[in-house]
């Protein structure tokens, strides 16, 4: 029987700051530009968003063990289904709950903005599950890093400032691809270190499609983009929404090193901890880049 221990592993903890690194700088773009705005909907939002991730784990987990992609051989992180610890069902269960709970704190996001609300959560809920599961599962297809960096990054970062401010900004915009890129690391990483499991339980990810060799450059990539994308604030007179960020820079510098000369194996997910924290002080800086900034452009 699965401890409570054991469900918050299953949580996967440092995959949350996908969850809540849009929704913070989201937050900040809205201050700025509204002056003040609602605690109670930003915190809603945040809710929502952390709970989504977490329904997206637990199907992830359960859906894994049916299909056989997660095996004895796993290298990653035990998971609660494969290791017999909770049926597929009750972790299933767990995850509609999840559901049910991201659904109830949108309602107020909803009361107040009405259908575009719908139109951002209704996909958001659905790819939940859709992730791992349903006619065309993304995880089987190469569309992870594609699903992590819409829904994690665009529709996260957009969605807070559009339920904060009533309105769609660009600079959101350019927030939502920042936070998007350094959120599809955590994937890619992921996917890079279980390339050969995945490749003999028919999990097609784009490290299985394309090799470790594309795996690896597209982490580079994506570290690079995050930060080299910022150069839109400093062209808009937003220099230090482009500098502070800069600071985490040796971090991904890091990763890119480790990721390029250690094969894939149990190392990585020590790299996949780092980068959640990556995450997390990017999102953190460019928040502090944006409050000291003197003004945000729409």
């Amino acid at each position: 029987m699965a401890s409570l221990f054991d469900w918050i592993a299953a949580a996967r903890p440092k995959t949350l700051g996908a969850a809540i690194a849009p929704v913070a700088v989201g937050w900040a773009l809205a201050a700025k530009v509204a002056g003040k705005v609602d605690t109670k909907l930003a915190l809603c939002t945040l809710g929502s968003c952390i709970a989504l991730q977490v329904a997206t784990n637990f199907f992830n987990d359960a859906l894994d063990s049916l299909k056989g992609a997660d095996t004895k051989a796993r290298i990653g992180p035990r998971r609660i289904t494969a290791a017999g610890q909770a049926s597929a069902g009750t972790v299933k269960l767990a995850a509609w709950v999840m559901l049910g709970i991201a659904t109830l704190l949108a309602l107020p996001l909803f009361e107040l903005r009405g259908l575009p609300i719908l139109f951002i959560g209704i996909p958001s809920l659905y790819f939940c599950f859709g992730y791992t599961g349903g006619p065309m599962p993304l995880a089987y297809r190469g569309l992870g890093e594609l699903f992590v960096i819409l829904f994690f990054g665009f529709v996260a970062v957009t969605g807070t400032v559009f339920v904060l401010t009533g309105e769609w900004l660009v600079n959101s915009f350019v927030a939502g691809f920042q936070i998007g890129c350094l959120s599809t690391v955590l994937i890619a990483i992921n996917n890079l270190r279980d390339a050969k499991e995945d490749a003999q339980t028919g999990k097609r990810t784009l490290a299985v499609r394309f090799g470790t060799g594309f795996a690896k450059a597209e982490i580079v990539l994506l570290i690079a983009a995050a930060h080299a994308s910022g150069y839109y604030w400093f062209s808009e007179g937003l220099e230090q929404a482009f500098t502070m960020p800069l600071i985490t820079l040796p971090v991904g510098l890091f990763i890119s090193w480790r990721i390029l000369v250690e094969e894939p194996g149990r190392g990585h997910n020590r790299l996949l901890a780092i980068s959640g924290a990556q995450l997390l002080a990017f999102a953190g800086m460019l928040c502090w880049g944006i409050s000291r900034s003197a003004d945000v452009m729409r």
